[in-house]
């Protein structure tokens, strides 16, 4: 199996919806996964994410299938902390400077799959959205023929196939369902990757004798915005 996973196009957060130029994206992003297709495409429940996913179900004449585990606003609520600046919105842990540097720390790399007890980063419910996210994952691989093995990082190829499933979703909520996907802890993977818009992150599920290693092919690739002629912009700011 081949599973890929895209951020949603340039956002408008409120109301949820896409500018025109994350329109184009998504359009960019069908034409490049029409060129080998799709065996089934799933989104979060947000519009941005659906709005994404449209024309790639469109290109190729699939139903969408929506997945409410995926919506931002429950990573929102266990992955985020209060800003620096004292204001009363928060933001994420891998874009506050105190606890991006925390969390790339020896000491919080050193717990592992436990860092959340570092006892600066106590105070926040991070351990109970990490069993969250990595249950709702596992439920959603289990159903496309994979067991995730937590205690070994593989898996077991229950039902093997060489279907090409896509799931359209969100950055903050990316970095936590995949680092759990890839048993990479959070900290580790969140501090130095990231998913620009409408980024495609591919990741191979092949069978070795019953048991799967995901492997991923590619990270956060913007190709088909450059083919387009669309602006290479790293989310909007950072010309790569």
């Amino acid at each position: 199996m081949l599973f890929y996973y895209i951020r949603h196009g340039d956002p408008v957060y409120d109301p949820d919806s896409l500018t025109p130029l994350g329109h184009r994206q998504a359009e960019a992003v069908a034409k490049r996964l029409a060129l080998h297709g799709l065996d089934e495409v799933y989104s979060s429940t947000s519009n941005r994410a659906m709005m994404t996913a449209k024309p790639t179900c469109e290109l190729l004449k699939l139903e969408l299938k929506t997945l409410d585990f995926a919506n931002e606003s429950h990573v929102w609520r266990e992955f985020t902390t209060e800003r620096e600046d004292g204001a009363p919105d928060r933001t994420w842990l891998f874009q506050n400077r105190r606890t991006k540097l925390l969390m790339s720390s020896a000491e919080v790399r050193a717990l592992g799959d436990r860092w959340y007890d570092h006892p600066q980063l106590r105070r926040g419910d991070y351990g109970k959205g990490v069993e969250r996210v990595y249950n709702d994952a596992d439920g959603f691989f289990r159903s496309l023929g994979y067991d995730h093995i937590r205690r070994t990082g593989q898996y077991r190829s229950v039902a093997p196939n060489d279907k090409r499933v896509a799931l359209f979703a969100h950055q903050g909520f990316g970095l936590a369902f995949l680092s759990c996907v890839l048993d990479i802890p959070y900290p580790a993977f969140c501090t130095h990757f990231d998913i620009t818009t409408t980024g495609m992150t591919v990741i191979e599920f092949s069978d070795e004798g019953g048991v799967t290693v995901p492997k991923v092919l590619m990270h956060s690739s913007d190709s088909h915005i450059y083919r387009e002629g669309l602006p290479t912009k790293y989310n909007g700011y950072i010309c790569v």
